[in-house]
């Protein structure tokens, strides 16, 4: 295969080429920054996946690695994620497992599929089909995940056994078990949690007026977690405080990731599959939003299907490392950006880091009391819950506030699944709902210009005898007859009517069900004796409409513009004046 060819599936033969030694510093720079934020991450998000903590960090390695050669972000820092890591929990949950093993098997299995997936659509070049989820409908999704992760974790800060996965189930439960809370693991989720508020804000200014270095200052803010993650398994270690009730992350194996292989059992790749397929589309939208944000601030360019192919890459590398489904993260590959990241080798360098970890520091996570990598997921989720999504798109558009209005109730009532599909099923809905009724102007030529606009928003001048209608939408099956039912209707409350004129500079498409209403409509206003003419007509419809016999038939003309139309239909233009009849535009 050809290089450029090759270096389409393979982005790392294009930059690896003018790769040096000033650009591995930056990228060994932005690793050890990733590092140090990851290692909490990746611990705390395996914690809400229901997951054993060593899976977190497996899943933190090979993923890195994989996106490296496949991925075409420079910046984009991918693995554990909080709301991919909810829907694992809420997708193996179906299943009704109670052994570890089978739990963990269902994870792998869970990013096989969605890696799978992933790639199948990379490879296909279909990742125009992540546009059917829209941004309202992906924000109110987050914010009500993001309510959901912090009140699943509130179990985790009190030290009581609670479940469910809903909010009402959760509060339900939280309640129940409330008197159960245990005061020492309390003290320490709220104080992990204040602090890790405050390193967010506070620490980086205090340190700068200290004197430090903004990149030093930087890296000791991003460290807040680790501090947390410290303090609190000393105490733990050193008062002895599983003896008091708290509830530590114990044994984690030391070592690499092992090679492991998803389940091809029938029934669980049929439970799974769906689940697998909103976790690729949800995470996929995000980590392309970030990727294409942070691309633009350096003039640099990504390339979707392959961001699917170097995502589906990353879950696979994922499942055969004993990981669970990850994705491109917002906040780490922000870190990553401002750090100085300028390659992929970024999150290469960072996985060795984690590599390390697992080797050398896994034992001393024994005393790691739950209530911090609680106190970590709420603190990171919290920033991701948006409610002015809502005043937003009540103000802009109701249609929109809908869709958000929707998820976020159904995420937050039913569960994230139901939530987010009920989302983009709705936001189809109202599109075809909305686009079946297409706005439809009566318009006028505004004096002393060749302009035509709507005849109740600007004072313009009509003709006697001439009904002009812009049609603002493309026509098809759906709205077709709406377009037949309006004209007629305003036909009918017009007396001596002469010529319909149909303006055309919006519609980019008529497709068979819109061109018989067009037909009929040219035959029903004949028998009236009226005249049906078209203006502004596109290149791609006419070129349609010349397949058919409707040009042919047309009682009227079709004008190069409207103004031609008007200069042609106006009482007293000169008899048998020269009508342009438009072949091609």
């Amino acid at each position: 295969m050809p290089l450029p060819r090759l270096s389409r599936y393979l982005p790392i033969l294009s930059w690896a080429r003018t790769y040096d030694r000033d650009t591995a510093t930056s990228d060994l720079v932005a690793a050890v920054i990733v590092t140090i934020m990851l290692i909490p991450q990746s611990l705390a998000y395996a914690l809400l996946a229901g997951l054993p903590a060593e899976m977190g960090l497996y899943a933190s390695i090979l993923p890195l690695v994989a996106y490296a050669l496949f991925g075409t972000s420079r910046a984009l820092a991918v693995g554990p994620v909080a709301v991919v890591s909810l829907m694992t929990a809420t997708a193996i949950g179906q299943l009704g497992l109670s052994e570890p093993a089978d739990i963990a098997l269902a994870a792998v299995t869970l990013a096989f599929i969605s890696g799978v997936f992933l790639a199948l659509l990379g490879v296909l070049k279909l990742g125009f089909l992540a546009n059917f989820l829209s941004h309202p409908v992906i924000a109110g999704f987050i914010t009500a995940s993001g309510v959901l992760i912090a009140a699943s974790q509130l179990k985790h800060i009190l030290g009581i056994d609670a479940g469910g996965h809903t909010l009402v189930e959760l509060v339900i439960s939280i309640g129940e078990h409330i008197g159960e809370t245990n005061l020492i693991t309390l003290v320490i989720g709220i104080g992990a949690t204040a602090f890790l508020f405050w390193v967010r804000k506070g620490l980086k200014p205090l340190l700068l007026k200290a004197g430090l270095n903004r990149r030093l200052a930087d890296v000791l803010a991003k460290a807040g977690p680790v501090a947390a993650v410290v303090v609190t398994t000393l105490l733990a270690w050193g008062f002895g405080l599983d003896e008091r009730g708290v509830k530590l992350v114990g044994e984690v194996p030391t070592g690499l990731p092992p090679l492991s292989a998803p389940s091809f059992d029938l029934s669980m790749w049929q439970t799974l599959l769906l689940p697998a397929i909103l976790i690729s589309v949800i995470g996929f939208v995000e980590s392309v939003s970030v990727a294409q944000t942070l691309a633009a601030k350096r003039r640099q360019r990504i390339d979707p299907d392959q961001e699917l192919i170097g995502l589906g890459a990353s879950n696979v590398a994922s499942a055969v490392s004993g990981g669970f489904p990850v994705t491109g993260g917002f906040s780490r590959s922000v870190v990553n950006f401002d750090a100085g990241a300028e390659t992929p080798a970024a999150g290469a360098f960072t996985a060795v880091g984690i590599g390390l970890a697992t080797l050398v520091l896994t034992p001393l996570l024994f005393f790691l009391p739950k209530a911090t990598l609680a106190a970590t997921i709420i603190v990171a989720v919290l920033s991701l819950v948006d409610f002015s999504i809502l005043k937003k798109t009540w103000v802009y558009s109701k249609v929109d506030f809908t869709a958000v209005t929707a998820t976020i109730v159904l995420t937050l009532l039913v569960g994230v699944e139901i939530g987010v599909s009920a989302g983009v099923l709705l936001s189809i809905f109202l599109h075809l709902y909305k686009t079946s009724k297409p706005h439809v102007a009566e318009v006028g030529l505004v004096p002393g210009t060749h302009h035509f606009r709507n005849i109740n928003r600007h004072d313009v001048e009509t003709l006697d005898g001439v009904l002009t209608l812009r049609v603002d939408e493309s026509l098809y099956f759906v709205n077709a007859r709406f377009l037949e039912d309006l004209v007629l209707e305003r036909v009918a409350k017009c007396e001596r009517l002469e010529h319909v004129v149909l303006m055309f500079p919006a519609v980019n498409e008529v497709d068979m069900s819109a061109l018989e209403t067009l037909e009929e409509l040219n035959r029903r206003l004949a028998e009236q004796d009226i005249t049906l003419h078209l203006t502004e007509v596109k290149g791609p419809v006419m070129d349609r409409l010349k397949r058919s016999h409707f040009l042919q038939d047309l009682s009227g003309e079709v004008f190069l513009s409207q103004y031609d139309a008007w200069c042609a239909l106006k009482p007293g233009a000169a008899e048998g004046s020269e009508r342009e009849r438009v072949a091609a535009q």
